[in-house]
This record gives structure tokens, C-alpha cells and sequence, in this order.
């Protein structure tokens, strides 16, 4: 949802395995940095992984570039992590 200077992003927060409920308070919207959050779901590790490597690779970038990513740059990082992994 979005609206002027504004935006709004819904999650569940449940984790759990098939009908088990293991925890309520599990995280599935991470920040990267002040403007620019990532919404993920699936597999937790997955997940967590995912945010971790995606954290490292633009802590690398604000070394670099002594600034924030876009969030253009960052979709296209995202791609590319997500195509690396991707099975044949």
C-alpha cells in the first residue's frame, strides 16, 4: 500500500511446520537500510540467509560507493543472487 510520502507493508508473522505452530514472533520484512526494506517468505533459513548475503553484498557497496543503494540497484543484486542459486 502506498500513499504520499508513505508506504505500508503487511506480514504474518507466524512460523511453523505444516500445522505446527513453532513461534509468533518470527520476522519476514528486513531493512536494509533507512529507505529500503525486503519482504521475503518461504523457507526461513532460506530466508534468513537470503537477507544475510544480501546485507553483506551492500555493506560492500556502501565501502565502495560511500552511499546507499537504489532500490533499482538493489532489485537487480537481488535477481542476480536469486539466478546464481537457481537449480538446472
Amino acid at each position: 500500500m502506498v500513499g504520499k510520502n508513505c508506504f505500508a507493508i503487511a506480514s504474518d508473522r507466524r512460523l511453523g511446520v505444516q500445522l505446527q505452530t513453532i513461534a509468533t514472533d518470527f520476522q519476514r520484512i528486513y531493512k536494509v537500510h533507512d529507505r529500503l526494506f525486503l519482504g521475503l517468505s518461504g523457507l526461513a533459513t532460506d530466508a534468513q540467509t537470503l537477507y544475510q548475503r544480501l546485507v553483506f553484498r551492500h555493506k560492500l557497496y556502501q565501502l565502495r560507493e560511500e552511499r546507499d543503494m537504489k532500490p533499482e540497484t538493489f532489485a537487480n543484486l537481488v535477481s542476480a543472487i536469486l539466478y546464481e542459486k537457481r537449480s538446472v
